[in-house]
């Protein structure tokens, strides 16, 4: 738990300095900030491996996919706001991640089922998939509060520690695509490598699943042929996310915690 504590701690060290940095306006200096989040993010790792060393396998169950998820957005967060505004994700990432690692910590581990090395794959490319898709209703989320902003012509202080709209636009979509990818992936191996894909256990995570992919393929295919942009990228965004949320969170919290199956 000591670990634990340390990595939660760490986060939030980070997310109160990233504050302090982008209050003065002084997004390039990523180092006060940055050391303490890759710290934080180290640590969180560690949890994760003690763990499954004394399972000898990995814990996929829900808080502790809950606590992957949550690190993989803050690896992404750290990777991509060294190099500039995004940065400022952080302030919302970080304390998420915090969260996450200690309701792990409250929570796990638990005993799971050996899974194979195609279905731990699966597993992984999903909770990678998940990851960078939150990123992306995140920077949704910055994108509309810019632009409502913008059109109300209150110019706050806090949008001078955003990316400029046209570049945070082109990031969001970027991001959706390499996600769209990832989910794209998790799909593929999801028919190749699981025996029974519509089992009743799996019958609501996958047709939802379906969903989000069509709803963020139609996002990226209304980009490339239409030019979408702003309120329509913006809602398509969060409803697809909504879509993938309730897939795997959602069906495992049923699941694990309401039903208590496995």
């Amino acid at each position: 738990m000591t670990i634990v504590l340390i990595g939660a701690a760490l986060y939030l060290l980070a997310a109160g300095l990233l504050v302090r940095v982008l209050a003065h306006n002084r997004q390039r200096e990523a180092w006060p900030w940055l050391l303490p989040a890759l710290a934080a993010v180290v640590s969180h790792v560690a949890v994760h491996l003690v763990t499954w060393r004394q399972l000898g396998q990995p814990d996929m169950h829900f808080f502790a996919a809950l606590s992957l998820v949550g690190l993989g957005m803050a690896a992404l967060t750290a990777a991509v706001g060294r190099f500039g505004r995004l940065a400022a994700l952080g302030v919302v990432v970080f304390p998420v991640a915090s969260a996450t690692v200690i309701a792990y910590g409250l929570h796990g581990p638990r005993s799971a089922t050996s899974l194979d090395w195609p279905l731990q794959l699966h597993a992984w490319l999903a909770l990678l998939a998940y990851a960078t898709l939150a990123v992306a209703a995140l920077l949704a989320l910055m994108l509309w509060a810019q632009e409502r902003a913008m059109r109300r012509r209150e110019f706050h202080r806090w949008l001078r520690a955003l990316p400029p709209l046209v570049e945070l636009e082109t990031l969001l979509f970027r991001t959706i695509a390499a996600g769209f990818v990832l989910l794209s992936a998790t799909l593929l191996t999801g028919i190749v490598f699981v025996e029974d894909l519509f089992a009743q256990h799996l019958i609501h995570k996958t047709v939802l699943s379906v969903l989000s992919w069509l709803a963020f393929g139609a996002l990226l295919l209304g980009r490339w042929r239409w030019g979408w942009r702003g309120d329509i990228a913006v809602r398509w965004t969060l409803s697809a996310t909504a879509l993938l949320v309730l897939a795997y969170f959602g069906s495992k919290f049923v699941l694990e915690l309401v039903l208590e199956r496995g």
